[in-house]
């Protein structure tokens, strides 16, 4: 049935070539936000010659879903986690490592320089085109039934985390069981204690309603792993240099708008969960970085993904870009 509505995933209609984007989000989310404003802008920038018409809310499938639709053609555009893109671009799990970004201004720095330009095209050859990152914020732990002060505090504990090997060894590496569960059904896998705990920033925490159920909140930061906006290789290249050149220029001002949307909603979802009961706990992030340093020799075997993270510690030390 997807298939069939998404026949001619960029198709024209009268004068206005019309692309199809799909996603996961709920249309409160900063980044649904900043898709409409990227719309509105190519509009704009095109005189109504080309236009993106939007699905939010898992309504044409799952991130993997809308990836596998992008390859073939059938849809144009959609949103997906870097994480997610490991399935199909294995490069992109460096972006997943715990703690490979100093903070947030290294992080900003690295994506914005020429590691995240060339992650962007690596997708090309599996029809996967990225054209931006977007913030999504540090991912934290968070727990139903006890508190997590420092790394030990989750052994034998059942964290729910993305079907991703960088994720799972992550968790194993804190010492906790790492537990795959779709997003869709977490609430309830928290609800029943199928998974004592899941991680995840904190708007996602709150416009989930996963602090109903989990009254502990750990921001221990553990991971910055950044949204990125693909397009199919076969829509890309049906679209004429101009109307590239109006698309990109409107992808890249909803990055910027997307950025202010974001910390925007950090502030406000930390500021509701508290009032609704959660303790928020800082820990020592120390502690639990130590334990994962070893994750990094261990892609020495996959000599692509270990230059990239040489690539993204050497920006450590250059001085920081104005970052907007």
């Amino acid at each position: 049935m997807v298939l069939l509505l998404l026949a001619s995933s960029c198709q024209k209609i009268k004068d206005t070539k019309e692309i199809k984007l799909a996603h996961t989000l709920d249309i409160s989310h900063p980044v649904h936000e900043a898709m409409v404003y990227m719309a509105e802008s190519v509009k704009k920038k095109s005189g109504g010659k080309l236009a993106i018409e939007i699905y939010p809310s898992s309504q044409l499938g799952t991130e993997r879903e809308c990836l596998e639709l992008l390859q073939i053609g059938s849809l144009g555009m959609t949103k997906v986690s870097a994480a997610v893109m490991e399935g199909f671009s294995p490069n992109f799990k460096v972006l997943s490592l715990p703690y490979i970004f100093k903070d947030k201004e290294h992080y900003f720095q690295v994506l914005e320089g020429d590691v995240g330009s060339d992650l962007l095209r690596q997708g090309e050859k599996y029809w996967l085109r990225g054209l931006t990152f977007y913030d999504a914020g540090s991912r934290s732990i968070y727990s139903t039934k006890k508190p997590v002060n420092e790394p030990q505090d989750l052994r034998g504990m059942k964290i729910r985390v993305q079907d991703s090997k960088t994720a799972i060894d992550m968790v194993q590496s804190f010492g906790g069981s790492a537990t795959p569960v779709s997003w869709g059904e977490l609430y309830t896998a928290l609800q029943q204690g199928v998974v004592d705990g899941a991680e995840n920033n904190s708007p996602s925490f709150y416009l989930s309603r996963h602090y109903e159920v989990a009254k502990y909140y750990t921001l221990n930061d553990h991971t910055m792993v950044p949204d990125i906006l693909m397009i199919s290789t076969k829509v890309w290249e049906e679209l004429s240099p101009q109307e590239q050149k109006w698309l990109q220029e409107a992808v890249d001002e909803s990055a910027v708008v997307q950025r202010k949307l974001w910390k925007e909603a950090e502030e406000e979802a930390l500021a509701a969960v508290k009032e609704a009961g959660v303790e928020i706990i800082i820990p020592d992030k120390e502690a639990f970085s130590k334990l994962v340093e070893p994750m990094y020799e261990s892609y020495k075997s996959e000599p692509e993904v270990y230059e990239l993270i040489q690539r993204i510690k050497a920006e450590e030390n250059k001085p920081i870009s104005s970052v907007q």
